[in-house]
């Protein structure tokens, strides 16, 4: 494979990349592909790049730290399942309510993307489910500190201020950088 890259603070400039032929790439760097067999370098700026491709790129560029990658596939799920179980101590519709709310969007940018998110929020609804109803509410708030002090550690380490102090989407953009790290890895393309 003939690749002119050159990597200076983490991107890659000129280079032709194809989906796991780049050994020991961090996530920033396999961030630009938008599926498996579909390369896409963060600058690309084409009339047809789709919403979820751009949000991803936005918000590999302040992820690209191996370490603070590791803490945000750690952290994010734990902040996703704590905010869902606020919610449910509130009333358990509520966390179904946002949870919807959140698909819906979700379904907007990628239809692979709500489908595993779907998933996810089921799967976090019945831990919440299971668990007993007096622990719920002091549990989820231990582990949205928790898990809140260490995203901003992961940023601290990273140098660059989270994503969503520019734009509140990268909010929920944040678990589909997860769950597009696993789509990557099990090459299903969003």
């Amino acid at each position: 494979m003939s690749e002119s890259k050159s990597i200076d603070d983490g991107t890659l400039h000129g280079a032709t990349l194809h989906a796991g032929t780049l050994p020991g790439a961090t996530l920033h760097e396999e961030i630009v592909h938008h599926g498996p067999a579909t390369p896409r370098m963060t600058g690309d700026t084409t009339p047809g790049d789709r919403t979820i491709d751009t949000l991803l790129a936005r918000y590999a560029e302040s992820h690209r730290d191996p370490t603070n990658e590791r803490i945000h596939f750690v952290c994010v799920p734990v902040i996703a399942l704590s905010l869902l179980g606020l919610l449910w101590s509130a009333h358990p519709l509520a966390a179904a309510a946002v949870a919807t709310a959140a698909l819906a969007y979700y379904w907007k940018l990628s239809r692979p993307f709500a489908a595993g998110m779907l998933v996810m929020a089921l799967v976090m609804l019945g831990i919440l489910a299971a668990l007993p109803p007096i622990a719920v509410l002091p549990l989820s708030i231990v582990m949205f500190v928790l898990a809140w002090l260490g995203q901003f550690i992961g940023h601290l380490i990273e140098g660059k201020k989270p994503s969503f102090f520019d734009d509140l989407r990268f909010l929920l953009v944040g678990p589909l950088f997860v769950l597009g790290f696993l789509y990557r890895r099990f090459r299903i393309a969003y």
